[in-house]
């Protein structure tokens, strides 16, 4: 019997505006880049180097701009947590990128979602394992379009929010992460080799939660819009 294996698929996400798809390599995420989060995830907010972890690019669910999608609630879990995010998409990579040129490498922004399996990241954190069971479930990564830093220009300074079933549930501004987005570009080019296509979840504010089934959630960010997900 021969065997055919199907060329894998790249994801990719669509650029507001256009018809136009940003081809996905690799999805990196900063941890507790809010003062406020991490104090509620029982963290120092203090300016120590930033930790990342990873999803696979795969789990990016592309949400279009007006639509309601649907979010499937994945399983083994019955905490299932909602994180709002600026997400950061790079145009140019390279290796220990200056802070004062990290910018320059940014294809656009976008609204995302880290969504995550709390009680798996919690039992993780307890047994020192790592986190991929609770936050690389399928579909975990929902990101609207982004939107080119040539007509955005870079987000410092604006509201980022989401709200559950009309409730806000997370409210903060970009200006209160501990790392800016030029901080991380140029930390995490200390240990990768970054690349056109990496994105990059820059973080989420206080107010983290669980969803339920049933329930629609709306994640904003100021001059980016909003995406909306009915969990299913």
């Amino acid at each position: 019997m021969t065997y055919v294996i199907p060329a894998p698929s790249t994801p990719a996400l669509p650029v507001a505006g256009t018809n136009d798809l940003f081809p996905v390599r690799r999805v990196y995420c900063v941890g507790r880049n809010y003062a406020a989060h991490a104090r509620e995830m029982g963290g120092d907010p203090t300016r120590e180097p930033p930790f990342f972890f990873m999803k696979p690019a795969d789990a990016l669910q592309p949400v279009a701009e007006g639509a309601t999608i649907d979010h499937p609630y994945p399983p083994k879990t019955g905490n299932y947590h909602f994180e709002i995010e600026l997400v950061v998409a790079l145009a140019k990579g390279g290796r220990d990128i200056p802070v004062e040129q990290a910018l320059d490498h940014v294809f656009g922004y976008a609204v995302g979602l880290d969504m995550t399996r709390r009680d798996l990241q919690d039992e993780a954190k307890q047994l020192r394992r790592p986190w991929e069971l609770g936050k690389a479930a399928d579909l975990s990564g929902p990101v609207g379009p982004i939107h080119p830093a040539s007509v955005v220009g870079h987000p410092a300074n604006g509201a980022i929010s989401l709200a559950v079933d009309g409730a806000v549930k997370q409210k903060a501004n970009l200006a209160d992460m501990i790392w800016s987005v030029a901080e991380q570009i140029a930390y995490l080019s200390t240990y990768f080799e970054l690349a056109p296509g990496d994105v990059i979840f820059s973080g989420t504010p206080e107010g983290v939660g669980a969803v339920a089934k049933g329930q629609t959630m709306i994640g904003a960010v100021e001059g980016l819009g909003e995406i909306r997900l009915r969990v299913v």
